[in-house]
């Protein structure tokens, strides 16, 4: 049985009815100047938008995006050592998981995550149809983490099409190894795909390398620009997975959902590996800093391969009053909407939650 939606196996494509200005340029090996067939505003002067952010924004905002990002695979696959065909760009991962539930799932699949992980993907499981069984973490002294062994019995007992898997975890922070994720994906149903949410996967030691960085067949690994790229407000993100799963992607993609202007900061900060790394360094230093402070504290600070902490509190009660006098003191920090981890909080690795008098209040309720 295919791994994909059963209407979708002996469809004709993907065929993307509106390619693109840089596709066809691509295709026909010559520049088209004169664009004046995608009825595209590009005579509207945007007076007040390059009074206030520039002309070069403007340019960007007049035209549709490339819709086969190639210039963005382009550099991933040069930076990360892979295939293009290995890589498609969408909307950032909230949108690649929208999409692979659409490409994987028919309502009524049965969908295995674990009870208290990123929740939006929950929210897409349910918006496709999809029936969602949920896999307690498994939980031990300084350790709390999605549960492998139970997530793979889940998926053969349930006859699952899809398993979620959030490495590094969030709201845990959680690493599995790579060669445990591995024993995963071979531990489940022939027919059902692993979806790998991997937005925290530059904060790894081992990001850039390339074992990092494979692709692995029955896998579908989601990325992001949200974190240590700093683009969440433009909405990118990146799949690794086979050519043709990338090719089952793409015939219910919505083509044009990354903007010129995300694809440019995306090449942009592409284009300057340094950067990002220099990033990264910054926020395992603060976060390193702010495991240290809140352990000092008496708070369980659980070990983290991402850019936030996650404290384990005595009950929900307690981490609610102490996330309701944040709050009312005007701090957000996150804290799991999950009954199953409502004892849990979650801090950004940010220079502001190392500010002297930040977090007296969670200080205060640890008796520090």
């Amino acid at each position: 049985m295919s791994r994909f939606a059963r209407h979708l196996v002996d469809q004709d494509g993907p065929h993307n009815p509106f390619p693109g200005l840089q596709a066809l340029e691509r295709r026909l090996g010559h520049s088209l100047p004169h664009r004046i067939g995608s009825n595209e505003g590009l005579d509207m002067p945007h007076r007040a938008l390059t009074a206030r952010f520039g002309g070069e924004f403007a340019d960007l905002a007049r035209t549709y995006g490339d819709a086969e990002a190639w210039q963005v695979r382009r550099l991933l696959a040069e930076s990360l050592a892979l295939p293009e065909d290995a890589l498609l760009v969408d909307a950032g991962a909230d949108s690649l998981m929208a999409l692979t539930l659409r490409a994987l799932c028919e309502p009524g699949d049965t969908v295995i995550t674990s009870a208290g992980t990123y929740p939006t993907w929950s929210y897409f499981v349910r918006g496709q149809g999809c029936r969602q069984v949920e896999i307690e973490y498994a939980t031990g002294p300084g350790y709390l983490a999605p549960d492998l062994g139970a997530l793979a019995a889940a998926a053969n007992r349930e006859n699952a099409r899809v398993v979620y898997l959030a490495n590094p975890d969030n709201p845990s922070g959680h690493l599995h190894s790579d060669a445990d994720v591995m024993t995963l994906r071979e531990s489940l149903p022939d027919d059902c795909t692993l979806v790998l949410d991997e937005a925290y996967h530059d904060f790894r030691d081992d990001a850039w390398s390339p074992a990092a960085n494979a692709v692995w067949p029955g896998v579908i690994r989601l990325r992001t620009f949200s974190k240590a790229h700093g683009l969440a407000g433009l909405r990118v993100g990146y799949a690794i997975a086979t050519p043709e799963t990338h090719a089952m992607l793409s015939k219910v993609r919505i083509h044009y959902a990354v903007s010129s202007l995300a694809l440019a900061a995306a090449e942009t900060v592409l284009l300057h590996p340094d950067e990002t790394r220099e990033h990264v360094a910054a926020v395992v230093n603060r976060r390193e800093a702010l495991s240290q402070w809140l352990r000092e504290r008496g708070a369980e600070a659980l070990p983290s391969t991402t850019n936030f902490v996650a404290l384990r509190l005595n009950d929900a009660e307690q981490a609610q009053a102490v996330h309701q006098r944040l709050l009312a003191e005007g701090t957000l920090i996150h804290r799991p909407a999950h009954p199953a981890l409502g004892h849990v909080l979650r801090i950004s690795a940010l220079d502001d939650a190392l500010v002297p008098g930040r977090l007296d209040a969670l200080a205060a309720a640890l008796g520090r």
